[in-house]
């Protein structure tokens, strides 16, 4: 598939150029989508951020050269990009748990990350429900916050983000600014930033009846919608299991499905369970994917 070509077109480029400082931009344009994008589904496909999949790539290679050559490690910390030996050699006793100059004794034990592939992979270990829908264009507002994708911070300062309005009382004032019995949802990617930054909003669907003062309000487009749904769960458990939902959209739906999927405008949507519990949507505009 062409989303699968294009994610191993990025690991190409990253491959190619360990022996340098990494550019994002140019490992995103080899996927054909933002840095934002690309991180993102990167993170939720392997597990780990983007920048640390490079830093273990530069370490492994770097580990190799200095069993098996003279190389100096100021030269060695130049090669892999590293503007002094100390850096480098802070990142790689991080990945080893020795020091370069440990690392080059007889029996030395190290470390080695081998490339990744993306492939697809056939599990049917669970069923994944979904449903394709089509929405005329509408509004949300609400609290906006600005995260990063870099080195998964969104992962932990998004659930933060959420238990600071809930404390400060700016989400039963938000709940209230809609004015007919709602709920709060969130929105992300919704307008392109530079880098791995993206935004990232809790909101309320806008009616006439809303009161948007204040607030950061968001025209989504027209769109063809697929629908992601997970299984109920103690409220405690909804970060992990709504990026649970999210890392499956990605990793068992989208390599076999027949859509592509739009980046931007990405939309978590949270309902009530029976018996306290409760369960998690995530919404992702898709086109039909183009054949090979």
């Amino acid at each position: 598939m062409k989303w699968l070509e294009n994610m191993n077109h990025a690991i190409e480029y990253i491959e190619n150029h360990l022996q340098e400082k990494m550019d994002y931009e140019k490992v995103a344009q080899a996927a054909c989508c933002s840095v934002y994008h690309f991180q993102r589904m990167f993170t939720f496909m392997t597990n780990i951020p983007l920048s640390e999949y490079v830093r273990r790539r530069k370490m492994t290679l770097a580990a190799f050269e200095l069993q098996n050559s003279s190389i100096k490690i100021i030269d060695l910390a130049l090669k892999y990009g590293y503007d002094s030996p100390e850096a480098f050699a802070r990142a790689f006793q991080l990945l080893h748990g020795i020091s370069p100059t440990s690392a080059r004794r007889l029996g030395a034990s190290i470390k080695a990350y081998p490339r990744i592939s993306f492939q697809i992979t056939i599990k049917g270990d669970s069923e994944m429900n979904y449903r394709i829908v089509r929405k005329e264009a509408f509004q949300v507002y609400g609290l906006e916050g600005i995260f990063d994708t870099k080195d998964g911070q969104n992962f932990k300062a998004i659930p933060e983000f959420w238990s600071e309005i809930m404390k400060n009382g700016e989400f039963e004032k938000l709940l209230k600014s809609a004015n007919y019995p709602s709920r709060l949802n969130a929105v992300c990617g919704y307008r392109e930033m530079s880098g791995t930054q993206f935004p990232y909003m809790i909101c309320s669907l806008k009616t006439p009846l809303s009161d948007v003062t204040g607030y950061t309000a968001v025209d989504v487009p027209a769109s063809t919608w697929a629908v992601f749904v997970n299984e109920p769960h103690n409220m405690d458990e909804t970060p992990k299991e709504t990026q649970a939902l999210i890392s499956r959209v990605f990793t068992d739906w989208l390599p076999t499905s027949s859509y592509d999927i739009v980046p931007g405008f990405e939309f978590e949507m949270y309902y009530d369970a029976p018996g306290g519990k409760c369960y998690e949507e995530a919404w992702y505009r898709v086109i039909p994917g183009k054949q090979d």
